[in-house]
């Protein structure tokens, strides 16, 4: 028999992925950031691209997973 989490308990859970997976958008903007400073414009915003897509993921994730909480 499985254990069923509560609403809280699945809410905690979804906070502690969610922010890693902004830690992980910001690092790698910053990264970018870093680049454009040391090498070439180009590398730093591709970069920064791949980093704004991390977050572009994320926000799609939190919108699905409240409309299934809905």
């Amino acid at each position: 028999m499985k254990k069923r989490l509560t609403q809280n308990e699945e809410f905690e859970i979804m906070k502690l992925v969610l922010d890693k997976f902004l830690w992980m958008g910001f690092g790698v903007m910053v990264f970018g950031l870093y680049k454009i400073f040391t090498s070439t414009l180009s590398a730093g915003l591709a970069w920064m691209l791949a980093g704004a897509a991390i977050l572009v993921i994320l926000m799609l994730i939190v919108v699905k997973e409240f409309e299934m909480i809905r």
